[in-house]
């Protein structure tokens, strides 16, 4: 079932079309950093583009002005919110399954689509895991955000019944989108994917499965980790120079508590 938002888990623990954020009193077309209250974290968009982060430890978090804002519908903190702008395609790869790509250019900078599909919570996503097979193709993603206190917010969306077409993108370890959670109207981010390169029209879009693009290299203990799931894990044909052989593993969700 095609769905262009995230909608509610099986558990039905998380609400992600809930509003919960307090809006914006700007009044004026387009809210301005450290005036408006959505933007007190500095502003997110230059234009459509996403602005680059600073090198620091950790990104700044992407809060969009939302349905209780005073502001207009042409506000420029609007840009996820407003959907798919971009023709694309769903396209049989000749090894990969199906595959997405652009039928049109796509500067750097620009959000090209979400990552939807069924919001989880952790024992409902390590469920649906666990249940599969090695046959089975797995969409459910696991997003970890790492706060400066040193706590982690997980996020586990599932479109294998109900998503959009992010669910077709491919992995690659030299990817041309790269994944920024935006909240909205709630602390339940949307996954959004951005480009990481100027993209010619007719080029597949990929993004890192392992979220390491981007972020933080790999550390040590993760290294050792995939090394010894090897035999659990599937063959990657991106293609790139710097294939790591294996698609990324993620075995939190295959354990026992």
């Amino acid at each position: 079932q095609y769905s262009p938002d995230n909608v509610a888990g099986a558990d039905r623990d998380i609400d992600p079309t809930e509003i919960t954020f307090p809006g914006c009193s700007c009044l004026t077309s387009s809210c301005v950093v450290h005036v408006c209250s959505c933007l007190r974290h500095g502003e997110n968009y230059n234009g459509l583009c996403l602005r680059p982060t600073e090198q620091e430890e950790y990104a700044r978090p992407v809060f969009e002005c939302n349905a209780m804002c005073q502001c207009g519908e042409s506000c420029q903190n609007r840009v996820v919110q407003r959907g798919l702008q971009f023709r694309l395609e769903v396209f049989k790869t000749e090894k990969k399954g199906w595959g997405l790509r652009t039928l049109e250019f796509i500067a750097q900078g620009r959000f090209v689509c979400e990552y939807a599909g069924e919001v989880l919570g952790f024992n409902e996503a390590r469920r649906r895991i666990q249940a599969q097979t090695s046959e089975d193709s797995n969409y459910i993603i696991a997003v970890r955000e790492h706060l400066h206190s040193g706590q982690i917010m997980e996020t586990f969306v599932d479109p294998t019944y109900i998503g959009n077409v992010g669910r077709f993108l491919n992995h690659s370890c030299e990817p041309n989108l790269f994944m920024v959670p935006v909240r909205v109207d709630s602390m339940v981010p949307k996954l959004a994917l951005f480009a990481a390169t100027d993209i010619s029209a007719g080029e597949e879009l990929s993004y890192d499965y392992s979220g390491r693009f981007h972020n933080l290299s790999i550390t040590n203990r993760e290294q050792k980790s995939l090394e010894e799931d090897n035999r659990l894990r599937k063959p990657c044909y991106c293609g790139s120079r710097t294939c790591a052989t294996f698609l990324p593993w993620d075995s939190s969700l295959f354990s026992t508590p």
